[in-house]
């Protein structure tokens, strides 16, 4: 069978988040139909996460189902509906499902609170089949007098429901990325275009994007004939607005793009209007008013006479102000410009900094991959990289098949054979250790001294303040790391409340470092706390986190965290060779 894709569809290739986002639904609906339709359930996740995971576009692997069955996590059944969506737009399978289940609810199943067995107790016991009406069952007192839901599983709710009504309408940072240079890209093919570029948050690299701002520059006089092109391009869904400099329209979920077209000489004054932020902006414009000046979207000008000051790049406009050029990521005045006119401004990581990466899992565990396959493709893509630290979840991770001690003292002579294979010390024995309710850790500490590195996280206890549990793991002479050190999921879990001045402290004074976890809906430490620990002394690491090889592309975003913390290089521990994480570790 060959698929036969529509001209949109060669024009635009993306189908992955579409189709990923699909599966998780389906997966999601076959949870809410009952524990004997729990394998397909798995299956459609695992789809999802296999698709969500690819580099390109599903459609190139679509010749024939046999293709397709290649991939991992893609059998003859999901292939069929994947050939099925590349030609209709469309799975009949999914269509009929949206018929059978409160789809609406479904939508909070990934949120802390909620679960399958809630959301059918929800549906079935009082016919509540979206969010409007399960707030108003609440307030009316209705949940309540059901079984099993009591005040502290109310009060989980409430909090989850208003963590959807936040992320809702927003894009985790990773899809706003992909998505954004997607669309990048193509406008740049669009004949006349000379130059564009993302802007707004996204280019400020927060971690949720509400909408996408892009600027272009164009040659010709045609310029309404260029902004009809923007709006014909595969990826607009609906045209909110379309003028001679300005085109606005809708892409998948709702997502508004904005992009501005200017003249050559206004792209830096433009640029640095609609990146933000709003405050940052603020203060430029009083600091240009404070010398007679004005400072807009079109440029930089004497206020008396109207003289063109500067406006073509970014950096000509801040060096009129006597300052140097203050990275977007900075601009969110957290004390920018005083730390510019002191010439005190970080020179900020890049990711061409990092050397290693220090948590990822394997087969071993809930990994995709096994240990010399991540191995190797870390020397053929990242081969600036000395080490990669093999953290396999710890026994009390049950779901995520955590190791037993014995299992990983077998682990162990792999990892010396691939490194026999690869023929350099690359990969390091290291544990993603559990930290238990009481604050000690689910593996011998005669095991803990034998790995290379040990990173200690919460997986459990979510909703009780956690300080003692964390300042308990910085004591323990093995643990050299507390991984994702707040357990938030961004639109999913609030963070549990933690004395983050404490476990700084604790941090910096038992050597211990503190991670910032690049998963896109982690991103933990956030960048505020990525500040204050700096401030605090601690040592930092960058870790992806990765259970699949494309999520070590996730560095990236580890490191926009890290810049938005105004994070060096210096203070990154895995932007130092393995000696130095040797040196490191005997500090503690």
């Amino acid at each position: 069978m060959r698929s036969k894709l529509s001209r949109q569809e060669k024009v635009y290739s993306n189908h992955n988040m579409e189709l990923a986002d699909i599966f998780h639904r389906m997966a999601s609906c076959y949870r809410y139909l009952g524990k004997e339709e729990r394998f397909r359930a798995l299956a459609y996740d695992n789809a999802s996460r296999t698709l969500n995971d690819l580099k390109e576009d599903i459609s190139v692997y679509a010749k024939d189902l046999k293709s397709l069955e290649m991939l991992s996590g893609i059998g003859e059944g999901i292939g069929k509906k994947i050939i099925e969506f590349l030609q209709t737009g469309k799975i009949s399978t999914y269509e009929n499902l949206k018929k059978e289940v409160p789809m609406e609810l479904l939508e909070l199943m990934d949120i802390n609170g909620f679960g399958p067995a809630t959301i059918k107790t929800l549906h079935d016991e009082l016919k509540i089949d979206g969010r409007e009406k399960l707030i108003a069952a609440i307030e009316e007192g209705k949940v309540e007098k059901l079984k099993g839901f009591g005040p502290g599983k109310i009060e989980n709710m409430k909090r989850g429901l208003k963590l959807f009504k936040e992320s809702h309408f927003r894009m985790l940072l990773s899809s706003a990325l992909k998505t954004g240079n997607d669309i990048l890209e193509t406008i740049k093919k669009i004949p006349g275009v000379k130059k564009a570029e993302l802007a707004g948050s996204l280019r400020r690299k927060k971690e949720t994007i509400g909408d996408i701002d892009i600027i272009t520059i164009a040659t010709g006089k045609d310029r309404k004939k260029i902004i009809n092109k923007f709006v014909s391009i595969p990826q607009c869904k609906r045209i909110l607005a379309s003028g001679e400099t300005k085109a606005s329209f809708l892409i998948r979920n709702n997502i508004q793009v904005d992009i501005r077209l200017i003249k050559d000489e206004e792209y830096g004054s433009a640029l640095l209007y609609f990146t933000g932020s709003k405050e940052h902006n603020i203060q430029l414009r009083l600091m240009a008013k404070e010398k007679g000046w004005k400072l807009n979207e079109y440029g930089l000008f004497e206020e008396k006479t109207g003289k063109r000051l500067a406006g073509k790049t970014e950096e000509e406009i801040y060096k009129m102000f006597r300052l140097p050029y203050i990275p977007p990521e900075l601009r969110e005045m957290r004390g920018e410009f005083e730390a510019a006119k002191k010439g005190k401004l970080p020179r900020l990581i890049e990711l061409k900094d990092i050397k290693g990466d220090m948590q990822m899992h394997s087969t071993w565990s809930d990994g995709a991959e096994k240990i010399e396959t991540i191995a190797r493709y870390i020397q053929k893509e990242y081969p600036q990289y000395d080490y990669i630290v093999m953290t396999d979840h710890s026994p009390s991770e049950r779901i995520a098949g955590g190791l037993k001690p014995a299992e990983f003292r077998k682990q162990f002579p792999e990892i010396d054979k691939v490194n026999k294979k690869l023929g350099k010390d690359l990969v390091k024995k290291g544990a993603e250790v559990d930290i238990l309710a009481d604050g000690s850790l689910d593996l011998p500490d005669s095991l803990l001294k034998e790995f290379d590195w040990v990173a200690a996280s919460i997986h459990s206890g979510f909703n009780k303040d956690n300080t003692d549990r964390l300042l308990k793991a910085c004591e323990h002479s093995s643990v050299h790391c507390i991984g994702h050190p707040s357990g938030r999921m961004i639109g999913k879990r609030e963070a549990y409340p933690v004395d983050w001045k404490k476990l700084f402290e604790k941090a910096a004074a038992t050597g211990t470092a503190i991670e910032i976890n690049a998963q896109p809906d982690r991103l933990d430490l956030k960048d505020d706390l990525v500040k204050e620990a700096i401030a605090a002394g601690v040592t930092l690491t960058i870790s992806t986190d990765s259970h699949a090889l494309s999520q070590f592309d996730n560095m990236k975003l580890g490191i926009a965290v890290a810049r938005r913390g105004w994070c060096t290089a210096d203070q990154v521990l895995n932007t130092k060779p393995w000696k130095a994480v040797e040196q490191f570790k005997k500090k503690k």
